[in-house]
């Protein structure tokens, strides 16, 4: 009822009676008075008129529900439900218990502020109210077990086609889930899958991206490795326009990687990555070693090549840093 009672003001300029919001949605007008109170607690800025009715003057600076599907353009991600949090421990903690509880594909979670946010490795992301997109999707895919590492992939190539799209910055990705601007983070993607032998049940993509923290909101051990679509590009980003891109190129490539595997994803990966070609150090849990960055194989482990060998990375196992030369 809220959104429609939003979609009437929004078509409206001027005011909208009570009884004309009444007539059309076949509510009475005590229902509408309570539903506009409600919105006003939520933020949306309504003036009310004794005489004229309604009036939206502003929106607020949430991804609240209501406004994320005034602007969708997708066919599923974000058109069923959307649960949306001020504050939440983990998106992906929260999605991974609707997506057990047999929530639809699509499903997304939003939190306006993590205080536990969760990066590869069991790091923590900074995730501060109101300042970037805290998000997690519910995927449930026809793919083998093996493949649902290439989700990671497919994620950072849709959001990287969103953000240079939205923000026009040349960002690109790091192997194996980071994007970068720069040399410093700007997103970060964690992937989780329950599933049995020979199928997927679910898997949750949980996607980080700083928009609108200046450098000095970032505490102090970040400043010189992360930044912000805010920081590169000098002015406030959308969060808003920035997500419904993240979910249309999110949903255009997985329908890709069902109808015709990874391959052309791969491509467009290595076409936006920042690793391949670089001088790399590998640091296992137990060995490390240095080389080039030349290719991902067909299953998206990073192809290294040393003094002596081709090597074979599998993201779980290790973290890529740049080589520094002595």
């Amino acid at each position: 009822m809220r959104t429609k009672i939003l979609e009437l003001l929004r078509n409206r300029e001027d005011y909208l009676s009570g009884e004309d919001i009444s007539r059309q949605l076949d509510v009475s007008r005590t229902a509408i008075w309570k539903h506009m109170q409600a919105l006003k607690q939520d933020g949306y800025d309504i003036e009310s008129h004794s005489r004229l009715g309604y009036r939206l003057r502003h929106a607020p600076d949430l991804l609240l529900p209501d406004e994320i599907r005034s602007q969708l353009t997708t066919d599923k991600f974000g058109r069923g439900p959307i649960f949306y949090f001020p504050e939440v421990e983990s998106t992906n903690t929260e999605a991974k218990k609707k997506a057990v509880a047999g929530c639809p594909e699509g499903t997304i979670v939003l939190g306006e502020a993590q205080v536990g946010g969760r990066g590869r490795l069991s790091r923590g992301w900074f995730s501060p109210f109101g300042k970037g997109i805290w998000l997690s999707v519910v995927l449930r895919p026809p793919f083998q077990p093996q493949e649902a590492p290439k989700c990671t992939m497919m994620a950072a190539v849709a959001v990287n086609r969103a953000i240079r799209r939205i923000t026009g910055i040349d960002s690109g990705i790091k192997w194996p889930n980071d994007i970068l601007f720069q040399g410093k983070k700007l997103v970060g993607i964690l992937t989780e899958m329950s599933a049995e032998m020979d199928a997927i049940n679910h898997v949750v993509i949980g996607i980080g991206i700083n928009v609108n923290i200046m450098k000095q909101e970032f505490p102090e051990e970040l400043r010189e490795i992360a930044t912000s679509t805010a920081v590169a590009t000098g002015r406030e980003i959308s969060r808003l326009t920035l997500l419904t891109a993240v979910l249309q190129e999110l949903e255009d490539v997985y329908q890709q990687a069902i109808t015709q595997g990874f391959q052309e994803i791969f491509q467009e990966w290595r076409r936006q990555s920042i690793t391949l070609g670089q001088a790399v150090n590998v640091i296992g849990i137990h060995n490390k070693f240095a080389g080039i960055a030349v290719d991902i194989d067909d299953d998206g482990a990073l192809l290294v090549q040393t003094a002596d060998s081709l090597e074979r990375v599998i993201a779980g196992d290790v973290s890529i840093r740049p080589r520094v030369e002595e």
